[in-house]
């Protein structure tokens, strides 16, 4: 019953986003290429958003069940992180995660004016999924629902 009871208050936070733009100094391959793990850092700070609008602590990330890269990322990309929570144990919250390219820098070859000049894309670019469990323990996990509302 409490699961039960965890999904529902779990549906009811929805889905969390982030946008963020990846620097150069997030760059680490050829081509400005930035690591996938960065993208996985991003799914981390979407967790950890939605363990404390569930249970009102940080929890901790135990492990993901998969991932897949599906397109590149580089500097000056903007990446748009959501995740949701799918599952909810006594302890454990299952998770999916997306992140997409929302806009890109537009190089002058592509119809850019300077080096500054970027495009928003009209359809998003998918460029990693996960599935992922993290862990609140039982004694740090706050069920007041006025401290869930924000009204502690």
């Amino acid at each position: 019953m409490e699961a039960n009871n965890g999904l529902d208050r779990a549906k009811s936070i929805g889905k969390v986003s982030l946008r963020l733009r990846m620097s150069g100094h997030d760059a680490h391959y050829a081509g400005n290429l930035v690591d996938g793990a960065r993208v996985l850092g991003l799914f981390g700070d979407v967790a950890t958003e939605l363990l404390i609008r569930l249970d009102g602590d940080e929890g901790l990330f135990r492990a993901y069940e998969s991932i897949e890269f599906l397109a590149p990322v580089r500097a000056g990309d903007y990446i748009e992180a959501t995740g949701e929570i799918l599952e909810v144990g006594r302890s454990s919250r299952k998770m999916r995660f997306e992140a997409r390219k929302v806009i890109q820098p537009l190089s002058r070859d592509n119809g850019g004016l300077a080096e500054s000049s970027a495009e928003v894309l009209d359809s998003p670019i998918i460029v990693c999924r996960a599935v992922g469990t993290c862990v609140t323990p039982v004694e740090l996990q706050r069920r007041d629902p006025s401290f869930l509302k924000g009204k502690r």
